[in-house]
């Protein structure tokens, strides 16, 4: 089956090919990709719930020239090890980990995506002074409500399949939760590299068992949160609903830049990404020339 056609820019961007490297933190192999010059600002980007570190291959290359950028393959996902047991808080020591052996000069900022912005919200909270800011990108944090999380918990992944060829698995890819992407091309590509060999065909990379760990203590991660950050959302995102972004500027308890992506579902660096690459670039630039230069008194 041929993948189907794809723009210029993304072809681009795909054949801009990174260096990989594994990193060992807490007695796991822990993988990832990186692209660019280490002495430019880095930037972290963390994926979300099932997914890789190849969900931002066709974003990363954007960010260059003038960022140094690393993508992780969190513990249970891609390329990574494995644990016995999945905490965000492991998670969060795991893209730290990955930003100090990539070689950053300085304090990098992260940009996670759904699960992922989960995770950069707790780096954010427990490693705050080592980082320039954190972008959260259609990351909710809902008030408690054990009942729905409990009913929610692992249910799209329960029973991942294993398929005879890859075409047959590719076939059978879908976005959780489900909607619209109108990037074909974008839908294959990840797809392609969700999979790997086993024994009886081919299977999905990611361990089902992420999905067990406990949820609670983000609300508290967001509140105490010690550096910069942004908050993303879709247009038509059915997650970060108005209610939950009330619930997240409470949290914070200050005023932080709220940033639609218009056109976008759920899984922004999908559905736009291009428009979530420029919105990063403006919020990025922002974030080194906001702060005022002291002016001169006037004479008296």
């Amino acid at each position: 089956m041929d993948a189907p056609a794809a723009p210029a820019w993304f072809t681009a961007a795909v054949a801009t090919e990174p260096d990989e490297r594994t990193v060992r933190v807490k007695g796991c192999d822990i993988h990832y990709l990186r692209w660019g010059d280490v002495e430019r600002p880095g930037l972290v980007l963390v994926h979300g719930g099932a997914a890789h570190a190849h969900w931002w291959s066709f974003i990363a290359p954007l960010l260059l020239p003038q960022h140094h950028v690393v993508a992780v393959d969190l513990s249970g996902h891609g390329d990574s090890g494995r644990r016995p047991v999945y905490a965000v808080e492991t998670w969060a020591d795991e893209v730290m980990a990955c930003a100090d052996d990539s070689g950053m000069q300085g304090p990098p900022v992260l940009v996670g995506h759904s699960m992922g912005g989960l995770v950069t919200i707790a780096a954010g909270s427990l490693h705050g002074e080592r980082l320039a800011g954190a972008v959260v990108v259609d990351s909710p944090v809902r008030r408690p409500d054990p009942e729905s999380e409990e009913g929610e918990r692992g249910r799209m992944f329960r029973n991942p399949k294993v398929y005879d060829d890859l075409e047959t698995a590719v076939r059978h890819f879908h976005l959780a939760p489900p909607q619209p992407c109108d990037n074909d091309f974008i839908v294959d590509f990840i797809a392609r590299r969700s999979l790997r060999r086993v024994d009886a065909g081919w299977g999905w990379k990611f361990d089902q068992k992420v999905f067990l760990r406990d949820r609670q203590g983000i609300d508290d991660y967001l509140a105490d949160i010690r550096c910069r950050i942004a908050v993303f959302k879709g247009q038509h995102s059915d997650l970060v609903t108005a209610d939950v972004q009330d619930y997240m500027d409470e949290l914070l308890g200050r005023s932080s830049p709220i940033v639609e992506i218009p056109a976008a579902y759920h899984h922004v660096p999908l559905d736009q990404p291009v428009a979530l690459v420029a919105a990063l670039r403006a919020i990025l630039a922002d974030w080194e020339h906001s702060v005022p230069k002291k002016q001169p008194r006037a004479a008296s």
